[in-house]
């Protein structure tokens, strides 16, 4: 499965999203900062408004450097750190025209991502001592996918698959398309090159055992009750099925997260770290 290990593995991703970004927003040209003086020097800070898990540094630098290399900026605090209301982030120096048309642009990313963050910490937090670990999805900001799949890391959750292109997902319409979950699984430990994972998708215990008895390593229990759930657990271990990895999904709030993670599933996914997103409230002041 991959994984971003570095943040420079998302150099290209990074300037990719800040230039799509700026085009956006700026378009012709930003005509509002042509009432500010090109040589104009300003200074400027960024707060946060609320506890956060910070995220989206390289994002929020690369728009002002873009149009200003000369810029500098002096951080408090870098990814994954955990910030409190009130907090200052960072100092800005540069060209006033600059600073001003990158604002919203840097301020969009570093908000989002940090919201990002901030929403997996807790589902992680929720967790605690249990062996399960929360796991992103799909259900991504159209082109912004390794921009969030990067802040779930940040806030210590794990990543799923990045795409259609380095998993297998099982689901239920490619059960029914394939003609059932024996031959599903069949054809894609068929197809899968060796650095494949393939995960199969099931909705209730008799499905579980279909997929154990076709060699199923990885099985995704979609809306199970934690009794079912519980259920899967006893069922694997019945079955000495070692290695045999299973990831609760479906309807995952913080309030029951924790009793998901007390069933002793492997994995939790969680959609709504990645797609129901509140921006974290950040302040940038000019001196």
């Amino acid at each position: 499965m991959k994984v971003i290990k570095k943040l420079k593995d998302l150099y290209d991703e990074i300037h990719d999203n800040v230039r799509r970004a700026l085009t956006e927003d700026i378009g012709a040209g930003d005509v509002t900062a042509l009432l500010i003086p090109g040589e104009k020097a300003l200074s400027a800070s960024v707060i946060s408004r609320e506890d956060a898990v910070l995220c989206g540094v390289q994002w929020f630098e690369a728009c002002f450097l873009t149009l200003a290399p000369e810029t500098t900026i002096n951080w408090f605090a870098k990814d994954g750190d955990s910030v409190q209301a009130g907090q200052k982030l960072c100092d800005i120096k540069g060209q006033a025209p600059a600073l001003l048309t990158a604002e919203r642009s840097a301020l969009n990313f570093l908000q989002l991502l940090s919201a990002v963050a901030t929403q997996t910490k807790r589902f992680v937090d929720a967790i605690v001592g249990t062996q399960a670990v929360i796991v992103d999805t799909r259900k991504t900001l159209p082109g912004l996918r390794l921009a969030q799949k990067y802040a779930v890391t940040c806030g210590g959750g794990v990543n799923h698959r990045f795409g259609l292109y380095d998993g297998i997902l099982i689901k239920e319409n490619h059960i029914i398309a394939a003609g059932g979950i024996k031959p599903a699984l069949s054809k894609a430990q068929a197809i899968a090159p060796p650095d494949f994972f393939i995960q199969i998708e099931v909705e209730s215990i008799q499905e579980l055992e279909e997929a154990l008895t076709a060699g199923a390593s990885m099985v995704l229990l979609d809306n199970f009750t934690l009794d079912q759930l519980r259920d899967a657990v006893a069922l694997i271990g019945q079955q000495a099925g070692e290695g045999v990895i299973l990831e609760a999904s479906g309807n995952v709030t913080l309030e029951n997260v924790r009793q998901i993670a007390e069933t002793r599933v492997d994995r939790i996914s969680v959609g709504s770290i990645t797609k129901n997103v509140q921006a974290v409230d950040l302040s940038m002041r000019f001196v």
